[in-house]
């Protein structure tokens, strides 16, 4: 028998061992668990060839003996299967306690197999002249090999069945090996004088570490800091283990460099880096390119390491101490506040981009009050999702009677989505974060959508209405593809524009003011029209009314309130009035409650009103039955 081959399957992987070994490497749940089949591998490789070695100097060694190292081989190989098992446990169960659960019986089935293996007899089969064994067979092969296929059924249903949870190159590597040990086992069971078992487990081995296992994909090339992905898979490790920790995320924004001159900013950036990476018990990570996380792991000590570097950063860098970085700080002394690692991240990137403390100072500690707020923002996102997802985007209307022509003659779409136990969920709760989010170009689309499907099936002019007004978001006016895309969606519904009426606010004239006209011109240019909303808030002055191409100007509710309260804005609402008549423009004035206001407004010439005199928001069904009950009056 030759162990040439056995010999090779050694060298590689005592290769692979150096070049492992070489690497920095973080403390990682996988790589312990690939440490774990590496060693089982070699050593079920290295007992392949002692138990060759043996069986040949039987006869010198003893029979006994020589049978039970080639058992102790075979339990090797069991070995090597419930290392696989709990190579691909570590995605499934990252939770000891659920870990431990599991596999406890298959520890228990492999203790089984192994005395099975002890046990029963093994026999030897000779070549044709009775002078060499050319391999082992008998009941202690069959239980190895019977108690082995258990655990790689097992490996191949997790596969499929946890698909979702196993890392996909994890899932593929493992495969690779499995199928390189299964082939290679047919193999030498065909051609017995093949012993290439061992070394297909070497190419496994080889597999895994090229695909996933190399701690050089855990390191950000330019920094040799840990990487974003190190990141993830380190801090999931403590969350799914309860424990806490501490992290110190360091901003470099554009203007921390502010005093270091161009040509010395790179020699300064990898002075840092060179500093963070000697840092004692501090694991440093490059999650982004200008943003560096320090993870701290006793927490007892973070708050004094944070204040000790942060005080190395003001004393100065360069040969001279002259440089002077200014990063801005995010502290989260307790990283449990928080459950997983993508909320965690989230949790970074909200604070960097809705806490005002954050930009107006350099320090900013992370405490339970701004994770509660991030905590119910990321709630309303997904209440919003779900609402899109399932079909539970409304649309109200609020109906706007004309004084000229004594009925109503317009409405006011308004969006409205309800909860999973069918509430309807106000409009102050989800429209800042649907703004922020970016979430407001689909919520608009699909409540234009309903829109035109509702002008569709109820012709306007049968309730003696001429539009129904549409509220674009600040969001939705910087959208290049606006204009398009509700062309598109009228076309689709065969919906004439002139039943169109889109309301931009005052607020989204000055941003993105360029987008916003070339999609007023496109529409226009098709037929729809423009109202000028909540005119009398914000940055109110009447040069907007001059820019935008609008037909009507809405009157905010605050600005209506106001001429009954103050006697001063009285002459402001008064001119404005006679100024916007005084440009062919129509006036809704929004807000109007009680039959004084709205006498009030119709004497002062607004043409038409809007709220609670007449009605407050309506779901379509509703809103029809209102049109119904009102029409022999409107039409008369």
């Amino acid at each position: 028998m030759h162990i040439q081959i056995q010999c090779c399957g050694v060298v590689l992987m005592l290769v692979l061992f150096y070049f492992y070994m070489r690497q920095k490497r973080i403390a990682l749940e996988s790589q312990k668990a690939f440490l774990g089949v590496f060693w089982a591998s070699l050593i079920c490789i290295v007992f392949d060839i002692f138990s060759i070695i043996v069986i040949e100097y039987r006869h010198v060694l003893s029979e006994p003996f020589a049978k039970f190292v080639a058992k102790t081989y075979l339990i090797t190989l069991l070995g090597v299967a419930i290392s696989a098992l709990a190579y691909v446990y570590v995605d499934i169960y990252p939770k000891k306690k659920d870990y431990w659960h599991d596999f406890r019986k298959y520890a228990v089935l492999w203790v089984i197999g192994a005395i099975g293996t002890y046990a029963v007899p093994l026999y030897y089969n000779y070549s044709a002249d009775g002078t060499e064994v050319l391999y082992t067979y008998g009941p202690s092969v069959y239980v190895t090999y019977g108690v082995s296929l258990v655990f790689f059924v097992r490996i191949f249903y997790l596969i499929k069945k946890e698909k979702a949870k196993i890392n996909p190159r994890r899932r593929e590597a493992v495969c690779i090996w499995l199928v390189a040990w299964i082939v290679a086992s047919q193999i030498q069971f065909m051609y017995t004088n093949l012993l290439i078992v061992g070394y297909a487990g070497s190419i496994g081995i080889m597999v895994l570490y090229l695909k996933l296992e190399n701690p050089e994909t855990n390191l950000d090339r330019s920094t040799g800091l840990f990487n974003s992905g190190a990141l993830y898979q380190y801090t999931q490790q403590f969350f799914a283990r309860e424990r806490d920790f501490s992290i110190l995320v360091v901003i470099f924004e554009s203007n921390a460099y502010q005093n270091v001159h161009l040509e010395k900013r790179e020699g300064i950036r990898m002075e840092i880096i060179e500093y963070l990476l000697k840092l004692p018990h501090v694991l440093a990570f490059k999650n982004a390119e200008d943003e560096y996380v320090l993870l701290f792991e006793a927490q007892e000590n973070a708050g004094a390491a944070v204040e000790e570097i942060r005080s190395r950063f003001r004393s100065g860098w360069g040969m001279n101490r002259d440089s002077i970085v200014r990063p801005h700080w995010l502290y989260l002394p307790h990283a449990n506040v928080v459950d997983q690692t993508e909320n965690l991240l989230y949790l970074v990137r909200y604070i960097r981009q809705e806490e005002r403390e954050f930009f107006e100072n350099d320090f900013f500690c992370i405490g339970k009050d701004s994770v509660d707020k991030m905590r119910r923002e990321r709630e309303v996102e997904q209440l919003i999702i779900d609402a899109i997802e399932n079909d539970r985007v409304e649309v109200f209307y609020q109906p706007i009677f004309s004084t000229s022509e004594q009925h109503i003659t317009s409405a006011e779409a308004l969006v409205r989505i309800r909860d999973r136990e069918d509430k309807i969920v106000p409009p102050g709760v989800f429209i800042d974060t649907a703004e922020e989010s970016g979430m407001i170009l689909k919520l608009g689309e699909i409540v234009f959508e309903k829109v035109c499907g509702f002008i569709r099936n109820h012709p306007l002019e049968q309730f003696g209405m001429h539009y129904i007004e549409v509220n674009l978001s600040v969001v939705q006016c910087a959208y290049e593809n606006l204009a398009q895309d509700y062309i598109n969606i009228m076309k689709r519904y065969d919906v004439d524009p002139k039943y169109i009426n889109l309301e931009i606010t005052e607020s989204a004239s000055t941003n993105a003011k360029k987008t916003l006209l070339g999609n007023m011109e496109k529409l226009m240019e098709y037929g729809v029209h423009f109202s000028l909303d909540d005119f009398g808030t914000g940055q109110s002055n009447l040069n907007y009314i001059v820019d935008m191409p609008v037909d009507i100007v809405k009157f905010d509710r605050s600005m209506t309130n106001s001429y009954f309260e103050n006697g001063k804005a009285k002459y402001v609402m008064e001119a404005a009035i006679h100024m916007i008549h005084g440009m062919n423009l129509e006036i809704v004035s929004e807000g109007i409650e009680t039959k004084e206001q709205y006498q009030t407004m119709e004497d002062l010439g607004i043409s038409h009103i809007q709220g609670y005199y007449f009605s407050k928001p309506l779901p379509e069904d509703e809103f029809i039955a209102f049109l119904e009950k009102n029409q022999t009056r409107q039409g008369a």
